[in-house]
């Protein structure tokens, strides 16, 4: 071995820990599901090869159209409305210094670490017909009692508010972190030439956290695009019977979970899942493409 080898080869040696890990708990359980996704399989019998029949099934699936359309009423509403309101929060903090900063920063980020189950459980109260908060104060205004998670007209905006408020917190904080990167200099600049503070945003801000916020859009679309804890808990799904009343929060994760876990056809879930990531890669790469022709 040469001097040269010699000095690479310790550096190779620690990180075969790492390689060992991602090969064993990221490469081989994808490798694993795209096999098992071209057999009917229930995780007890021996697997039985169908070919492209659970892709076939499941695109064919009343309960793919139904997630289909219901993910991307959501993604359109959710993704651009949470990061404005976040945008706006971070805009908003960003006002503040010392120890107020530090206060709106802290009970605005509050939402992000709370358990998931607790949030669920708190809109629920908040969303209860009669006697819920939300209820009671459309009551002083004389409208009648709304059953927000059991009326398919407002279920999925109502998860949309739940969604919104606990994501904003996490996207606040990131693009406060790209304010603060902005030099104050460019501000100072904007007003000498007049700028008001909606245009100091528009033509300074903006585009000085634009790599922020093209992060912000992606990992929102990624993120919405898999969605599923909070339709499940606000729902109070099961496995074998999840998505609300007519399945108005039924989403592609929550009907893979129900097909794996619910009727025990992990081929078809696993096929599922690879849908699911052809269309995430997707737009992935759509975003990058849209990204670097903006450049």
């Amino acid at each position: 071995m040469n001097r040269s080898a010699r000095t690479i080869a310790p550096h190779y040696v620690m990180l075969m820990p790492f390689f060992a890990i991602f090969v064993v708990f990221f490469l081989y359980p994808i490798a694993s599901g795209f096999y098992y996704s071209f057999f009917e399989w229930n995780a007890i019998n021996t697997p039985t090869y169908v070919g492209v029949e659970n892709y076939s099934d499941i695109i064919g699936s009343r309960k793919f159209e139904k997630g289909i359309t219901n993910i991307l009423t959501y993604v359109a509403i959710t993704v651009p409305l949470g990061i404005t309101v976040a945008f706006l929060l971070a805009v908003l903090v960003d006002s503040f210094d010392g120890i107020w900063a530090k206060i709106f920063r802290s009970a605005y980020f509050v939402p992000v670490m709370m358990p998931l189950f607790l949030a669920a459980t708190l809109w629920r109260w908040i969303y209860a017909p009669n006697f819920g908060i939300l209820n009671t104060i459309l009551g002083w205004f004389g409208i009648g009692s709304v059953n927000f998670l059991n009326d398919t007209g407002t279920m999925l905006y109502a998860m949309i508010a739940v969604d919104v408020w606990v994501s904003a917190g996490f996207n606040m904080v990131i693009i406060l972190a790209g304010l603060k990167n902005v030099p104050q200099h460019l501000y100072e600049a904007a007003r000498l030439d007049g700028a008001n503070k909606f245009q100091e945003i528009r033509y300074v801000t903006i585009p000085m956290i634009a790599p922020v916020l093209f992060f912000v859009i992606t990992y929102g679309f990624i993120s919405a695009l898999q969605v599923f804890d909070v339709p499940w808990l606000l729902t109070t799904s099961a496995f074998d019977s999840y998505g609300g009343r007519r399945q108005a929060l039924l989403f592609p994760v929550m009907d893979m979970i129900g097909r794996g876990f619910g009727a025990l056809k992990f081929g078809e879930a696993a096929a599922y899942g690879f849908i699911l990531t052809v269309i995430i890669m997707s737009v992935t790469a759509a975003l990058f493409f849209i990204r670097g022709r903006l450049k």
